[in-house]
């Protein structure tokens, strides 16, 4: 079904364990969305056999997140760029500057009303790139963009594997009204029922 709508722009600042394992702060408003475009870039390989191909492997290599907001305030962009904020509340970008990475959260209206939830675990952005332009007989609207690059996330999950990215739609069958209700309170964590007890 297709989406009509994006809001609930959130991130969440992580830390790694010694082991390199993600925590996740409690997540916080970005700015307000305008648009997200998100694209995967995947690691393919085939075997050729008899003539023919036998086997044809596609992974997740890394994708790209392009976000455009109204606005990205000071906080915001030292956590998601690396700035600095100095003693008077002006953010200082160097060229050494270099952002940790941080999950990011939104939610695309669905034109049935209903929303599709994302939590992207592990993007590192770049600076913003910024449009202005001066006023002239009409108004002309300047909104930053900024582009980070999406990564698997370090911890593994309960299957061995290492995700990049949740999503859930909000009334799908099996979709618990708390999953919904708490996703902007944490990154979500994956769950999977226990496996049976090998014989």
């Amino acid at each position: 079904m297709a989406t009509i709508g994006l809001d609930k722009l959130f991130y969440s600042k992580i830390t790694e364990g010694e082991n390199g394992d993600e925590t996740y702060e409690t997540p916080a408003q970005l700015a307000k969305a305008m648009t997200a475009e998100l694209s995967v870039e995947l690691a393919e390989a085939t075997l050729y056999a008899d003539d023919g191909a036998a086997e044809i492997v596609k992974e997740f290599k890394s994708g790209t997140l392009s976000l455009g907001v109204d606005d990205i305030g000071a906080t915001a962009a030292s956590d998601l760029t690396g700035a600095v904020i100095d003693e008077n509340g002006v953010v200082i970008s160097t060229s050494e500057d270099g952002g940790a990475p941080v999950a990011v959260g939104f939610r695309a209206k669905k034109s049935n009303g209903k929303y599709r939830y994302f939590w992207l675990y592990r993007v590192k952005f770049g600076i913003p790139a910024t449009n202005l332009t001066t006023k002239g007989d009409s108004i002309t609207f300047s909104t930053p963009t900024i582009e980070g690059t999406i990564l698997r996330r370090n911890k593994v999950g309960a299957q061995g594997k290492h995700p990049w990215k949740a999503e859930v739609t909000e009334g799908d069958k099996g979709v618990s009204t708390d999953t919904i209700t708490n996703w902007y309170k944490q990154v979500y964590e994956p769950s999977y029922a226990a496996l049976p007890a090998a014989d």
